[in-house]
């Protein structure tokens, strides 16, 4: 379970790391990507571990949040599901297919979907 949050916390920050304060940005960096305890956080910048907890628990709801309205991450794991698809269907068939060709508009569709 742990290793899911933190892939998802991960994930969602690749996506919407523009949109949070330097501050938020360091703290995710430094607990989810880099590893640091939350004590280590703290005595990187002079604050309580407390104030580093808090912290990182707003920004995870921020990017949830930023995630449920903007999607962008969800679109992008069915993006790279429909082109699995796709590659496994073109593996095991030929190329003109009408199922083939459905799957490409649809692909095509979710790509224009998010612009």
């Amino acid at each position: 379970m742990e290793i899911e949050k933190n892939f998802r916390i991960n994930s969602l920050f690749e996506f919407y790391e523009p949109l949070l304060t330097n501050k938020q940005k360091e703290y995710i960096q430094l607990y989810y990507a880099d590893d640091y305890s939350l004590g280590e956080i703290a005595a990187e910048f002079s604050v309580s571990r407390q104030a580093v907890y808090d912290n990182i628990k707003r920004t995870e709801k921020i990017l949830e949040g930023y995630e449920s309205k903007l999607r962008l991450y969800q679109d992008f794991i069915e993006r790279n599901r429909q082109v699995d698809a796709i590659s496994d269907y073109i593996k095991a068939h030929y190329h003109g297919d009408a199922t083939l060709i459905k799957m490409i508009q649809q692909l095509v569709g979710l790509e224009a979907d998010s612009e």
